[in-house]
């Protein structure tokens, strides 16, 4: 086959993988925020149903994401969106619950419904990114999708392992994704020129973004620990 001679296409390839490497983390920190209450049969579930859907939003996506993000106020929309994730996801009551089936349901589809939302949000980036790294090539297209697969669903598992063991991580996790939240919001197409004006504004947005979902998160995680110690 010619293609596997070109240099174009293996260095489309590396761009491709690298690309996914770096930002396939913000989905899989999300399953993993969104499944680690679950009981371990459930958080496998929740965690191949939401890599499986990044996928499957992703190639949804390609075709008008790049017009989508062009669109005004849709990208604020989103990263409200995100914020509300993310302190929702750290207010979080971390009790596993009673264990019985109706519960570990209930959770499961609070779990899938939350990974869904940002999913649709994070995955319009991730499309442009790879999509401008194909270089119109297919081939490469599909490869970077089909790519997604792996990185999230290893990426999501490790994380879900690692916030068990080391809860500290969950608040980072939840900042990380009020991070997104803020660069989304602030990448909208109307405030191209004030973005344009204050080079440091993603990064201003970005930081404000972390921190009002870590102060919101755990004020609403404190009321609610007083609230169950009250009764």
């Amino acid at each position: 086959m010619d293609f596997l001679s070109s240099t174009a296409f293996w260095v489309g390839l590396v761009k491709i993988a690298w690309i996914n490497i770096i930002l396939s983390g913000d989905n899989a920190v999300v399953i993993a925020l969104a499944a680690r209450t679950l009981q371990p049969a459930q958080q496998r579930r929740a965690v191949l149903f939401g890599s499986g859907a990044a996928v499957v939003l992703r190639v949804a996506l390609t075709v008008v994401a790049a017009r989508l993000l062009a669109l005004p106020w849709l990208q604020i929309v989103g990263g409200v969106l995100l914020l509300w994730i993310g302190v929702q996801l750290l207010a979080e009551d971390e009790d596993e619950g009673d264990g019985t089936a109706a519960h570990a349901q209930g959770s499961l589809g609070a779990a899938v419904r939350t990974i869904l939302l940002a999913d649709v949000v994070m995955s319009l980036d991730n499309v442009i990114a790879v999509a401008a790294a194909a270089g119109g090539s297919t081939l490469l297209l599909v490869f970077g999708l089909a790519l997604s697969i792996p990185l999230v669903v290893f990426g999501a598992t490790l994380m879900v392992r690692l916030m068990e063991r080391f809860p500290f991580i969950v608040a980072g996790g939840a900042a990380l994704i009020g991070w997104v939240g803020g660069e989304t919001l602030a990448s909208d197409a109307v405030l191209a020129d004030v973005a344009a004006a204050h080079h440091g504004l993603h990064t201003a947005a970005a930081a404000a973004g972390a921190l009002l979902v870590l102060a919101v998160g755990k004020a609403l995680q404190a009321r609610s620990r007083a609230r169950s110690a009250g009764t």
